[in-house]
Order: structure tokens, then sequence, then C-alpha cells
């Protein structure tokens, strides 16, 4: 970083001559625009924090003119983390970047982030413009942030249906502005890797005054082929990345941060390094995962559970003569300690603390003795308690507060025989029951609870997941739940899978009863 807050546009190699690659992180605003993954500001500054000792050099905090909640949190960001840029998004609209600048006002390192649709897509059917007024506002538009901040991204929304040409004279004016990045992002996930990487070639070699700015990649994964897009963009030219972690994003995602910090340390004749610390990911992936109530898919790569295992015989025949010959990754320079702690019913608190340590969740007090009872009571159902489990405990803590509870549960059920379900709620402190049948435990125990919750309400979606295998594991349960045309999301998990879908179903009335 220069002096004035913003990249040394000049300087790329670092210590050892490889090119440096900015990480840019938008776990906090693409991430947390994925429906039911909202956060509170608190959860921000957690996740904040981890991004921050994981070592990604700028951090989308929100999108501060969108709510009161979303300016609040970029100010508390601001205040919480210390060397990565903090980033603000805006349109490019005066009064967005007015309101992105006082959000910034205690980032030590801060960037507007304002922009505007640049395909013909977006400047007919979106702006009902054309081009020469998109490119008068957009260099208005960076000219205007220059006014408070050094260090202004421009993105040029749609650049992936953009045509080349004019792209090239949008990314020219707004470098001439005083742009020190400029995002080109793949909004729909439409380009080929092939296509992806030409563009950034010819922006490269076609801009003038290119080298004045970072150019920027920001790939979505409609088709799946936002990494492979990421890398095509980086080979070409572009010196930042625009990722999140585990890949969350709009629709189907993003680029995946730990999928192009992983491709750069193991294809190290790219030249072409990080400064991502490597060890972290798996410990930030789980808290992203545990506060968003967003689970990874076993096999997602690196950070999937199954990323690092081997059923098939001759597979594990091999890895065990040697590691390299079915693992192109060592587990622990993505933070897998096979030699970690077992945690156990014996475990005392300062083991669990220690534990939630690493995974990034500080507790003391009244919340870690929360924590380490509702731990003691999975420990004695459950043999093996892994990180996810611990996570997830940590995760139930956060919901104590909700004003609907679940009392008890009792369910009768088996083949030949009517599941019948009796429930037992507390509701701002006053009990109420309620017994149902139905068609299976799960059918009988919501019937019997919207008996006491007397609401038109309906299930959309209704998702099970597995933390590791065996009977005893916990089970994850998503919901989404209708009620007078809204969605509502639920998110329960307990070793009863039935309990799991009830509490799910509770955890998304939450949000609508009050």
């Amino acid at each position: 970083m220069c002096e004035k807050g913003f990249f040394n546009l000049e300087i790329f190699k670092t210590d050892n001559n490889m090119d440096r690659l900015f990480i840019f992180d938008t776990t906090l605003r693409d991430g947390e625009q994925v429906p039911g993954c909202q956060l509170n500001t608190i959860e921000k500054i957690q996740v904040a924090r981890a991004l921050e000792t994981l070592g990604v050099d700028v951090i989308e905090a929100g999108f501060p003119i969108s709510s009161p909640g979303d300016f609040n949190s970029v100010v508390e960001i601001s205040k919480a983390v210390t060397w990565p840029t903090i980033c603000a998004l805006t349109r490019g609209v005066q009064k967005d970047i007015d309101v992105a600048a006082e959000a910034l006002k205690y980032a030590k390192n801060k960037r507007i982030h304002t922009g505007i649709g640049t395909s013909d897509f977006h400047i007919k059917h979106k702006f009902n413009s054309n081009q020469e007024d998109i490119l008068e506002r957009a260099i208005a538009a960076v000219k205007y942030a220059k006014k408070y901040v050094e260090d202004v991204e421009f993105y040029c929304e749609d650049a992936g249906r953009t045509d080349n040409v004019y792209l090239a004279r949008v990314v020219e004016a707004v470098i001439k502005a005083g742009a020190t990045v400029v995002n080109i992002p793949d909004t729909t996930g439409y380009c080929l890797p092939w296509e992806f990487g030409d563009k950034i070639r010819f922006l490269m070699e076609n801009v003038k005054g290119v080298h004045n700015a970072i150019i920027s990649t920001h790939c979505h994964n409609d088709l799946g082929m936002a990494t492979a897009n990421t890398i095509s963009g980086v080979l070409n030219g572009a010196r930042q990345v625009e990722v999140t972690m585990n890949g969350i994003g709009e629709r189907a995602g993003n680029t995946a941060l730990e999928e192009i910090a992983m491709i750069l340390k193991c294809h190290k004749g790219l030249n072409i390094e990080t400064q991502i610390n490597t060890q972290k990911i798996s410990s930030t992936s789980r808290l992203v995962s545990s506060l968003m109530n967003m689970p990874i898919q076993p096999n997602k790569a690196v950070v999937g559970r199954n990323a690092f295992a081997h059923s098939s015989g001759i597979h594990q025949d091999g890895v065990l003569k040697n590691r390299e010959s079915y693992e192109i990754m060592d587990p622990k320079d993505v933070g897998i300690d096979e030699n970690s702690i077992v945690l156990t019913a014996r475990s005392g608190r300062a083991a669990l603390k220690h534990r939630l340590h690493l995974l990034g969740m500080e507790t003391e007090g009244d919340k870690l003795d929360a924590i380490y009872e509702e731990f003691l009571k999975l420990a004695d159902r459950k043999k093996d308690i892994n990180d996810d489990d611990i996570l997830l405990i940590a995760g139930m803590e956060r919901n104590e507060k909700q004003r609907i509870k679940l009392d008890y549960l009792q369910v009768t059920s088996g083949v030949g025989v009517k599941a019948v379900a009796s429930i037992g709620l507390m509701i701002a402190n006053e009990k109420f029951e309620a017994a149902a049948s139905g068609n299976g435990p799960v059918d009988a125990a919501i019937k019997a609870l919207k008996q006491i919750i007397n609401r038109e309400m309906n299930l959309q979606e209704f998702t099970i997941q597995a933390i590791n295998k065996g009977s005893d594991d916990v089970g994850k349960v998503h919901m989404q739940v209708e009620h007078q045309g809204a969605i509502y999301y639920g998110f329960g998990a307990n070793t009863d899978i039935v309990a799991a879908s009830v509490e799910a179903y509770i955890n998304a009335i939450n949000k609508f009863v009050k």
C-alpha cells in the first residue's frame, strides 16, 4: 500500500520476484445477498476479523445506502479491522457516494466502489439510455468519489456481455478520471474462460493508461465457470480478483476465494502469489458456513468434507504409500490438522474455548457457559464431536433469545402405525401444547406446531444435510416458509432429525411472528 491508502500501481512484484495478486473479498456484500444468509453487525465483525487474519487485501463491507443496517456494518467493520482496505459499494449516483463516504469515515484504508452497467442489455433496458450518456455518467461518478477518497474502484456491470471496443472506451475514461481499480465483472456468469481471458487481454493491449490502474475480475458461477474465468483473467493481466468464502453469492455464487488461493499455491509455475494464509482457510470457511447457515456441499473443492477423503481401496493404498499419489494439496496447508485436540464429554471449558478460538470465535463468561452446556448435552449423545458440531452449537446459542422456543417434542411413528406428535412451545414465557397425527413424524410434528401458531404459512423448501456419517450424527435442516407472500428462512440442527426440522420451522416463524 502507498501512503495515501491505495495500491502502488507501479509495483506488482513481491520480494521473491513473483507477481502479486490482490484478494478482494465480497463475502459480506455479494455473499450476504444470498437469501437466508443475512448477518447482524456483530456476526459481520466476526467474519471481517477472520478475513483479516486470513490475509485478504480488501473487504467489501456492504452497500451503505441500501439499509441502515448495512451502513452501520460498514462503520463498525471500519473500526474493527486494521490493515485491509475497507470498501463500500455504490451505484454511480451522488447520494450513494455521499453515504458511502460517511460510512467509511473510520476506515484506516478506504475505498469507494462505484459503477454502472455497460452492456447493451443494461444501457437499453435497465437505463433506457445510450453509450455516450453512460460514458459521461461513469466519468462523473469517479470524479465525484475522488472528492472523498483517493482509492476509487469503478465497476462496468455486465462487462462479460459488453462489446470490447466500448468497454475499452469506458475503462480508459474512468482511469483518466482517477479510478485506481477497474472491475470487469462477468455479472451473469456467461463468458467462456477463453472469452473472458481475451476480454482482459484486449483491455491490457488497447486501453491507454491501463497500467495506471489495477484491472480486477468479478466472476459469477451461473455456468460453473467462475474460477476458470477468474484464473483466465489473471493469466491475461488482471491483478485483483473479487471472491467470496465458499463461493457464496447471488444465484449460483461467486468465485471461491479458497479455490483461487490454492490454485496459485499448487501451480507455483504461474509465478503469481497472494498474501492469503492458507492454513486459515478451513476455519474461516466453517465460520462463514455456520454464521450464514449455508451448508458446504461435501464435494466442494478445497473445503468440502470429502475434499481429502478417499473411499476407493486403490486410492487408499496409494495415499498410505505416498500422500501425493492422490492428493495435490496437503490437508495441513488449508488448516485441517489431524492431530487436533479431541473433544469429549470429559473436556472442560478451556478446551472448548480453545477450539472456538481456533475456529475464529471468541467467547467468554455467560456465552461460553451456555455453549458449554449445549456441548455437554451433545457429547453425551454423540461419540465424535467435530468442528462443525462446535460451530452449530455456537450458532444455536445465538437463537436462545427467540420469542418462540421448543419446550419438548414427543413423536410416535413406525411401520403400519400412524405418526403422532405432541409438542410444547414456550411463547413469551407462556407454555402452549398441542398434538397431531400426520404422514410421517416430521409432518405430524409440524401439524402440531401449526395448531399452536395459528397463521397461514406453507413450507416451500425442506433440506436435510448430515455433517459427517453415522447414525449419531448431527443433522442440519434448512427450510423456506411462505407467509403472506414473503419467504422466511429457518435453520435447525440436532441429532434427532425430527427435532431439527421443528427447530428450523420455529426459527423461520420467529422472523415474522412478533
